[in-house]
């Protein structure tokens, strides 16, 4: 396992401290030499490394850009050498500004915001690590599989860099305002990352898959002022739900996604994959690993 630890936290792993079958790297992606010695000495490679998150994308766009394009291009070329299957992870980001609430499919077409917004920088280069991947797939004949993600939650998750769901359970179990951006119809799908997690390995595990991208999502999907309203509820809470603007939030000029939520059919008949976890259920598992967490640090301090 390679991270560099920049949206994650040793603290995560405590559990699996000691398991034989872990062993954490604590390094960058675009370090070139540490990519090669890893892919080499592995059978399969998962790719999940990126900058991630709403808040890191507009305030670090450079940072952004190398980490997801130059991190993905070094190991592309590291799984070829070594003759490596991969799994590319993609988002729903690249399908760009659509504003139809239709469940979006893999080859639907995507639109944009300007250059000039910092809000698209993520959703482009993810885009480009795509192209990247069926290149490789097309020209060198590189086992690859493509897998656009959609906003995939569970407990430990940070809410540091603007991920939706801890921000709203850490803010409900401390009686704070849930902050719900505009007017809160923008809607999105949540999957709990045991799901996902079944997903990738399925599609790693399916040979025909190589050379074709995948949603990997839950197919419902909610607005973020219902997440709001159900998240103070599972947590027994009465903080306030408050809208704000996005300027206020992220600055001016900001551009938000309206509407992502995925077309499964793809997945399903390719591996049989489908999401088990109902979103209570997995608001249910964060709600309870972000209490079990408070009160360990109340212990410790």
């Amino acid at each position: 396992m390679l991270d560099d630890l920049s949206t994650g936290r040793l603290e995560n792993l405590r559990h699996l401290r000691g398991h034989p079958r872990l062993h954490l790297v604590v390094d960058t992606v675009l370090h070139r030499a540490v990519v090669n010695e890893l892919v080499h000495k592995c059978d399969q490679v998962y790719h999940l490394a990126a900058a991630v998150g709403v808040r890191l994308i507009v305030e670090r766009p450079v940072h952004t850009i190398t980490t997801n394009i130059q991190g993905t291009e070094t190991v592309l070329e590291m799984a070829a050498r070594f003759g490596k299957r991969l799994l590319i992870a993609s988002t729903s980001e690249v399908y760009g500004d659509h504003r139809s609430t239709e469940p979006l499919s893999e080859d639907d077409r995507r639109v944009y915001g300007p250059t000039t917004v910092n809000r698209w920088a993520y959703a482009a280069s993810k885009e480009v690590d795509e192209f990247l991947a069926l290149a490789w797939h097309q020209e060198h004949g590189l086992d690859v599989v493509v897998a656009r993600l959609f906003n995939v939650i569970g407990p430990r998750q940070t809410g540091d860099y603007g991920m939706v769901v801890p921000n709203f359970v850490q803010k409900a179990l401390a009686g704070e305002a849930l902050e719900v951006h505009n007017d809160g119809l923008q809607t999105r799908s949540f999957c709990d990352v045991d799901d996902c997690v079944r997903g990738l390995m399925l599609l790693m595990d399916t040979p025909s898959t190589a050379g074709q991208v995948f949603n990997v999502g839950n197919g419902d999907a909610v607005t973020i002022g219902g997440l709001a309203e159900t998240v103070r509820e599972r947590c027994g809470s009465s903080s306030p739900i408050v809208n704000i603007p996005y300027e206020a939030a992220y600055g001016s000029g900001f551009e938000d996604m309206l509407h992502r939520r995925p077309a499964i059919d793809k997945i399903r008949d390719a591996t049989g994959w489908e999401p088990l976890i109902p979103l209570p259920e997995a608001l249910d598992r964060i709600i309870a690993a972000e209490r079990a967490a408070g009160r360990a640090a109340a212990l410790r301090a």
